[in-house]
């Protein structure tokens, strides 16, 4: 894929594997929000760089700005873009509403623990490659995924 292909990166599930009672070894949880602890994992900073290398990358997240103001420090991050997420988490809107138009014709991979239908019948019927990779939201982003966007 070229330079001006995409890495979209979701956070809660992703980045912060809330899918399990105790918090997964290798994370930290923080309270970034308050009475919200958030588990943070710092290599994943230098996973993500490693994506840097073939890819931009975007947060694609309802955290939006949040993102780059309490997660990218403690991951060793820059500040990234940010895909206006269209609604509030829950709410019944999808991400692929703020993402489709954001990411137009551009080859994408799209870290997600949540992909929707819509997202997936989108996916398929681009012209520009796009890969959406799952991630269990009980252990979070690991090697085997960023690998596996790098083979792409």
């Amino acid at each position: 894929m070229s330079r001006e292909a995409l890495a979209l990166i979701d956070v809660d599930g992703v980045l912060n594997p809330h899918g399990s009672a105790a918090c997964p070894p290798g994370y930290t949880e923080h309270e970034l929000f308050p009475g919200e602890l958030v588990r943070v994992r710092p290599e994943h900073g230098a996973m993500l760089l490693r994506l840097a290398e073939r890819y931009t990358l975007v947060w694609a997240t309802y955290w939006e700005d949040e993102a780059n103001r309490l997660l990218a420090p403690l991951l060793g991050l820059p500040r990234l873009p940010v895909i206006p997420c269209a609604g509030p988490p829950g709410g019944g809107q999808d991400k692929l509403l703020g993402i489709a138009p954001w990411v137009a014709d551009r080859p994408v991979v799209w870290f997600d623990d949540l992909h929707s239908a819509a997202a997936h019948e989108w996916a398929e019927r681009r012209d520009a490659p796009t890969s959406l990779i799952h991630v269990d939201p009980v252990s979070g982003l690991t090697d085997v995924h960023i690998d596996q966007a790098l083979r792409l």
